[in-house]
């Protein structure tokens, strides 16, 4: 548990560490890890005047009692604590002077910071993470080129968000469950989804997981605790909450972990979700990827505040910002925020700072809104693969033999399951209608009677591979 005490202390120091952590209705010390107990007396985790306390009356005391205190004029008792009253109007300012600053571990050429402090990774460990993030890359690169030939109709890349995919991944339990946006394939791969089973989702035959009714690239598996991913933007973040307590309630050492973009904070359920989690104390991680960009829409028509890591402050949920292309610091934050989400039940938010170096998806043009040298900036100067294999190579732990082999074999892969997917034959239309209702009523059948005489009359509009 070493590594754990490492990285709170890091999540609470000020002085030798560009991190900041927004503490909100902390817990008594005597509930964290008995690792964590001795660091805590240095850190600011004592009951705060806004500390949950579910037990608190709000029932008004007795007139006589209020008149017997000399300073009842200083403060009205409201849950959560007094609130002190002051003569002076003032309005809490819409910013603050200096920015939330940023966690990094990693500089740009994947040298260690003087006075870092991060989770120790195995050589083991360290080699898979960056395997899994070029494996990543190529998938993205192959999967991309076969959308734009015509074999399948949708894409999705993580170019550029490599390592918040996979050191993510890294630092949770099998048991944890996932709730994802569309740009998490690395957290799947990570858990042992195979090239093969992304390629028959992405093709839609039988042997994919969502018997060929989701669009490609929302991918999802039930042995992998990973859930389906929905093309509606922020509805699976109230979901993982909801997840999370059940965890909580049932007593699991897990928590929920859900991932979204940074348009996804301008939605309601965001806020939601924020508010249900930091009441219900649930153990959930928000991990936001806020890359720059919505789509088209740049962060600054997003919001006029600092980011999404201030929005945690405001619901009462720890929260902390993260450098999304430094593999290391996303792997130690993620890391340390299980630990505490688990321990001592509560949400964490973590804002990582990365940018999407690809298009928003194959049906996007993103010079069309953004200038080509920023995209080439960012996909040269701050790549998180790059960046993590210099750290690797300092280590011996890799070098331009390994990195060989790893592409060719992983291009050898890829074209391979294509071929495999595209040759296997397609869920029988009847399943389009199954698993939903144990009865299907009438409108239902009548949908399915004239989607087969559909495909019957006009074959050369459907796949040859078809089961009607």
């Amino acid at each position: 548990m070493r590594k754990f005490a490492t990285i709170f202390s890091l999540f609470n120091s000020k002085k030798n560490f560009s991190v900041s952590l927004i503490r909100n209705s902390p817990r008594c010390s005597n509930q964290l890890h008995p690792n964590f107990r001795n660091l805590t007396q240095n850190c600011d985790l004592s009951l705060s005047p806004l500390s949950s306390h579910r037990s608190v009356s709000t029932t008004a005391e007795n007139p006589s009692t209020l008149n017997a205190n000399p300073h009842q004029d200083q403060g009205i008792d409201f849950p959560g604590g007094t609130v002190e009253l002051i003569p002076e109007m003032k309005f809490i300012s819409e910013s603050v002077k200096e920015r939330i600053p940023c966690y990094r571990v990693l500089d740009d050429n994947g040298q260690a910071i003087v006075g870092h402090n991060f989770v120790q990774v195995s050589e083991e460990v360290a080699v898979k993470m960056y395997t899994d993030m070029v494996t990543l890359r190529s998938m993205d690169t192959i999967f991309y080129e076969a959308q734009r030939q015509g074999r399948i109709s949708f894409y999705v890349t993580a170019i550029g968000e490599e390592a918040i995919n996979v050191a993510s991944a890294a630092a949770l339990s099998m048991d944890d469950v996932v709730f994802p946006q569309y740009r998490e394939a690395g957290v799947l791969l990570w858990r042992g989804f195979t090239l093969q089973e992304f390629a028959n989702q992405l093709f839609s035959n039988k042997y994919d997981n969502g018997k060929g009714r989701q669009m490609p690239a929302h991918y999802g598996s039930n042995k992998h605790n990973y859930f389906t991913i929905a093309s509606t933007i922020a509805t699976q973040i109230p979901h993982a909450v909801g997840a999370a307590y059940s965890l909580k309630m049932d007593k699991k050492d897990a928590c929920a972990v859900t991932y979204f973009g940074d348009g996804g904070s301008s939605e309601g359920d965001f806020h939601a979700a924020l508010n249900f989690a930091a009441v219900m104390e649930a153990p959930v991680i928000f991990i936001c990827r806020n890359n720059g960009w919505a789509i088209s829409t740049p962060i600054s028509d997003q919001f006029r505040s600092d980011g999404v890591v201030v929005k945690g402050q405001s619901y009462g949920v720890r929260s902390i910002r993260v450098d999304g292309n430094d593999a290391l610091a996303i792997y130690s934050a993620v890391q340390a925020a299980r630990q505490m989400a688990i321990t001592e039940e509560r949400p964490i938010l973590i804002e990582a700072l990365t940018y999407r170096v690809g298009h928003h998806s194959t049906s996007d043009d993103s010079t069309k809104y953004r200038p080509a040298n920023e995209i080439e900036w960012w996909r040269v100067a701050r790549d998180p693969v790059a960046r993590f294999r210099k750290w690797l190579e300092n280590n011996g732990w890799w070098n331009d033999r390994a990195e060989s082999e790893l592409i060719n074999n992983l291009r050898q892969q890829l074209l391979h399951t294509i071929q495999v997917a595209e040759s296997v034959e397609k869920p029988p239309l009847a399943e389009a209608f199954r698993d939903v209702y144990d009865v299907p009523p009438s409108n239902l059948r009548e949908q399915e009677q004239w989607l087969k005489k559909i495909v019957e009359e006009q074959p050369q509009e459907y796949p040859g591979n078809i089961s009607v």
